[in-house]
């Protein structure tokens, strides 16, 4: 992780989002000479801090690394704001929270301290959303997959374990990484997600793989309540408090994990209240009935 800690460059625009465009078309060299070797590598990444547009918040942060600079980065997030504050770069109104302006939007900020050293940072990311469900590929020595897209700051090709694939533990690090250029190929040429707020934001740039987590086992649920942040179910058995679940609800617009908050048993059922986790929030579509059926499959617990 490398920050910049002088000499940025002075960009048009009036958000980050047009000073990443501008910086693209005319500064790209600093990126390329700061990024790639002999200066870098091939997974170096960084970035500038600038002042913010609106006083409200603490500072603004534009990304660079070997791929461009991206509308968001959580790792190269946490390592800025590490050093700007153990360095005295950025100065928070109020110790412990920022508010940092990104070309993705404004992000919340948490950190801990112990003594003059940056312990902790929680990210609050911009709003998430899935952008496309099953899109169909074929991946050469695997085969078809369906994969879902989404967006928390950049368009993500979530695959999960099916048909040939199985797992990141039987797929392994080496094929990780010389497939995941070639999934991210194959699904920019099937789909190109637009962020609707922003055009500028598009395109598949990452490629997740997940894991089974344990013994998948599958069960059907009853919303009681749902918000924002999080949902009440009714179940037939018990869910082990902080374990993590998977759930689908189509009807409700609702997919995503959660994690096991409290599990009381009423009558011949248990009532579970559940966290949405990942930076899922919920919002209500235009017509539906607050009761719907739903998916949910539990996974042994995961400790937190």
């Amino acid at each position: 992780m490398r920050l910049v800690a002088g000499g940025a460059p002075l960009l048009s625009g009036n958000s980050m989002s047009e000073r990443r465009q501008d910086f693209l078309a005319r500064f790209d060299w600093i990126r390329l000479g700061l990024m790639f070797e002999p200066r870098g590598h091939d997974m170096m990444s960084g970035g500038f801090l600038y002042s913010p547009f609106d006083a409200a918040n603490d500072a603004a942060i534009l990304f660079m690394e070997t791929s461009g600079c991206l509308p968001m980065c959580g790792h190269g997030t946490i390592g800025m704001i590490t050093f700007g504050i153990e360095y005295g770069l950025i100065r928070p109104r109020t110790p412990g929270r920022l508010s940092v302006e990104v070309p993705a939007g404004v992000i919340g900020i948490e950190y801990s301290t112990e003594g003059d050293k940056v312990t902790g940072v929680t990210i609050r990311n911009v709003a998430s959303y899935i952008a496309a469900r099953g899109v169909r590929i074929d991946v050469p020595e695997l085969g078809p997959l369906t994969v879902d897209v989404a967006y928390g700051g950049n368009f993500y090709a979530i695959i999960e374990p099916q048909g040939s694939y199985r797992g990141i533990d039987e797929l392994g690090a080496a094929r990780i990484l010389s497939l995941s250029p070639v999934v991210r190929s194959l699904m920019r040429a099937a789909i190109e997600p637009v962020h609707p707020l922003d055009a500028t934001i598009r395109g598949v740039s990452h490629v997740m793989w997940t894991d089974r987590q344990g013994h998948e086992r599958f069960a059907t649920a009853r919303s009681v309540d749902i918000c924002e942040s999080g949902i009440r179910i009714q179940v037939p058995e018990a869910l082990p408090e902080r374990s993590y679940v998977r759930l689908r609800a189509d009807r409700i617009a609702l997919a995503g994990s959660a994690s096991v908050r409290s599990c009381v048993k009423k009558g011949t059922k248990f009532m579970v209240g559940l966290e949405f986790s990942g930076g899922m929030t919920w919002k209500r579509p235009a017509a539906n009935k607050q009761d719907a059926t739903l998916e949910a499959a539990k996974p042994e617990p995961v400790a937190r």
